[in-house]
């Protein structure tokens, strides 16, 4: 299961630049606005110090994270939406992500100007809210086109399609986000083909200057202050962690960071924030060729997760032996595990907890 998050902001606000923190992919940034003319494309490690420690164990011969693709669109302007600045060709890129990274500029720099001619992050906050916003209102316009032609069939699924799209439209017209909005249960059905953006999970980076990495700065309070202790708010200093992501030496970007006040960089805590948003968690499978970590949604059950690692598995599945990793730690092996008591067996009707080292048995 591929985790799909799309970085989004005005121009100029260091989106590229934080996507090449995290990327194996570099892209060119530029201080001048409306200079890209595609989207960037990445992928990015899910960091997770447990299986190192799973390594230090088993000593397989090679270790595989979890991934996250990054899609950095162009930077936005006002009138995105209508064709202003890189248009909204880009905002379709958007449409296919699983969740939105929105980079505010909570920075002062004199050599690289603001669209907008100042730095205020709450107006470009709300700026790039308005231009999602009205792209959603014309795809709720146009299902609620198709669905009054089925209407008139005698489709009644249709008539509470419309019922429950027009109260969408009613939200976005008043400048809210289709997540918020106050929909009966089920309901969400019917955005579902449409994919609007802003329905979509969203985690906001302050982008801050170097001296503001820790604390953050008046910027950055106020983008709390305004979007209130709901949304995942995570101050990054791009520049700073550029230059450590530029470090090819580990011990040299530990001693950085450490120089620094940061324990670790902030585009993992992004990583991780984007995993808690969309309700994910990781389990792994142990062996002498390989460790790795696999990616499902929280609350699925073990023939489901198996799934994710080949199909053949979930249509064959038996049982799952499952040890959890704080034992596997604590005892050091998979036999020690079992002289313990701590190995489990488990069915179909298992649900796969964060951190579970399991091996499926199946049958095709």
């Amino acid at each position: 299961m591929a985790l799909n998050c799309g970085i989004i902001g005005l121009t100029n606000t260091g989106k590229t630049t934080i996507f090449n923190c995290m990327s194996n992919t570099k892209a060119q940034s530029s201080s001048y606005a409306f200079s890209a003319t595609k989207s960037n494309i990445g992928i990015v490690d899910v960091p997770d110090p447990r299986l190192f420690k799973l390594n230090d164990l088993v000593h397989s011969e090679k270790v595989i994270p979890a991934s996250v693709e990054i899609v950095d669109v162009p930077g936005l302007a006002k009138g995105a939406s209508e064709g202003e600045g890189v248009g909204n060709k880009f905002l379709a890129d958007l449409q296919q992500t699983d969740a939105l990274i929105h980079v505010l500029r909570c920075f002062d720099d004199d050599n690289l100007a603001h669209i907008e001619g100042s730095v205020d992050p709450v107006r470009d906050l709300e700026i790039v809210d308005f231009e999602l916003q009205v792209r959603d209102l014309d795809l709720v316009e146009r299902k609620l086109v198709r669905l009054d032609k089925l209407t008139k069939s005698g489709d009644k699924d249709a008539k509470r399609g419309i019922e429950a799209l027009t109260k969408y439209k009613n939200h976005l017209e008043n400048f809210g986000n289709a997540r918020t909005a106050h929909i009966d249960e089920g309901d969400e059905k019917y955005i579902q083909d449409i994919q609007l953006l802003t329905n979509k999970a969203v985690m906001y980076v302050c982008n801050v200057d170097d001296a503001s990495a820790i604390n953050g700065n008046d910027y950055v309070k106020a983008v709390v202050e305004y979007l209130g202790k709901e949304e995942q708010v995570i101050v990054v200093a791009g520049e700073l962690e550029a230059e450590i992501s530029e470090l090819e030496d580990e011990n040299d970007r530990l001693e950085f960071l450490s120089d620094a006040g940061l324990e670790e960089p902030g585009v993992n805590r992004l990583v991780r924030a984007a995993y808690d948003a969309l309700n994910l968690q990781s389990f792994f499978t142990v062996g002498p060729k390989e460790i790795r970590a696999w990616t499902i949604k929280k609350g699925m059950k073990a023939p489901e997760a198996s799934g994710v690692i080949h199909s053949d598995l979930q249509r064959g599945f038996i049982r799952a032996e499952v040890i959890k990793y704080d034992d596997y730690i604590q005892y050091g092996s998979e036999p020690a595990v079992k002289d313990a008591g701590k190995f489990h067996v488990e069915g179909k009707n298992y649900i796969v907890e964060d951190g579970d080292v399991m091996h499926i048995r199946f049958n095709v």
